[in-house]
């Protein structure tokens, strides 16, 4: 059964393509999923990894705010940088251009967080990035957002830190008092635990894709040239200046991840609310969501069946 569940699970990848194509031609299968179904099933997700961690997984963390601080630092100077050089390069229509700018500014994905579980990297480094990354686009979102998008993008920073509360740090915090207090339970439940988050991330990505899958058949290769070039660019760059930089193979996988991933729905949410004279801004926000999962979840996949070799330290260096 566990094996089979293994197998499931790293067939990520076909189950949110599969759901991505689906919602283009039924919308209404996945549209349902949104609203509260997407905060109470990222809420779920995090739940799941948070029953993987324990207190001393964090505190080892925290003995690496080199990796944080790089993990940041690379987010928020590779993707905005990406996402600014791509729209100028294909010359994209101003509202696909300023949507593909603002969602390359806003921070790390909580998928990202699913990712990194799955392909077996430093899930709790990978959730202190997220956290520092959303408490960080309070101020850095709307400043590159205006800088380079050409037009100020202001944030509800009491909402935005109450919201990443509520999805990420509550169900983490529940889910490691649960591995503490309630170790049988847990042992019991965990093995169908990737599983479950990597339906709901399918399900979120369809139900993005399907609420806006007109659009979508609309726009042509050039806006899914763009947002693929995005992503793919974001885990290439994250990985190779982190290993530059000489971080250990697991903590570059990491931030690769990190920096590749994008809070898409965040970006849909501020195209919408702050671009209504352009709506197709937020399509690229919604293409997005569902790209950076089907790339980082190959990459999950292949790095879950290759695990980094022992040889390497914490550090980055070769242990002799």
């Amino acid at each position: 059964m566990n094996r089979l569940l293994s197998i499931l699970t790293n067939l990520f990848p076909l189950w949110v393509l599969l759901g991505g194509a689906l919602a283009l031609v039924h919308p209404n299968w996945f549209t349902w999923f949104s609203g509260d179904f997407i905060t109470w099933g990222l809420a779920v997700i995090m739940l799941g990894m948070g029953i993987t961690l324990s207190v001393d997984d964090f505190k080892k963390v925290l003995r690496m705010p080199r990796a944080v601080g790089i993990g940041f630092v690379a987010h928020y100077a590779i993707m905005p940088f990406l996402g600014w050089s791509i729209a100028h390069l294909l010359r994209l229509e101003t509202p696909f251009a300023v949507g593909l700018i603002l969602v390359s500014c806003c921070p790390c994905g909580t998928a990202s967080n699913v990712v990194n579980y799955i392909a077996r990297s430093n899930v709790a480094l990978s959730v202190l990035m997220t956290m520092c990354s959303t408490l960080g686009a309070i101020l850095m979102t709307p400043l590159l957002a205006k800088w380079l998008a050409g037009k100020y993008v202001p944030v509800d920073a009491l909402g935005l830190f109450l919201s990443t509360v509520k999805i990420v740090l509550a169900p983490v915090i529940i889910g490691v008092a649960l591995n503490r207090c309630l170790p049988r339970f847990v042992k019991f439940i965990l093995p169908v635990s990737p599983l479950i988050s990597v339906l709901t991330i399918t399900l979120i990505c369809a139900s993005i894709i399907g609420g806006s899958a007109a659009d979508f058949k609309r726009s042509g290769g050039e806006l899914m040239l763009a947002v693929f070039l995005l992503h793919t660019g974001g885990f290439f760059l994250g990985y190779f200046s982190s290993r530059l930089l000489r971080c250990d193979e697991l903590t570059s996988r990491t931030i690769s991840v990190e920096v590749g991933m994008q809070n898409s729905g965040l970006g849909a949410a501020l195209a919408r609310e702050h671009f209504a004279q352009m709506p197709l801004t937020a399509l690229p926000c919604a293409i997005s969501a569902t790209f950076h999962s089907v790339i980082g979840s190959l990459l999950a996949g292949v790095w879950r069946l290759r695990p980094p070799s022992p040889r390497f330290g914490v550090t980055g260096t070769v242990r002799k």
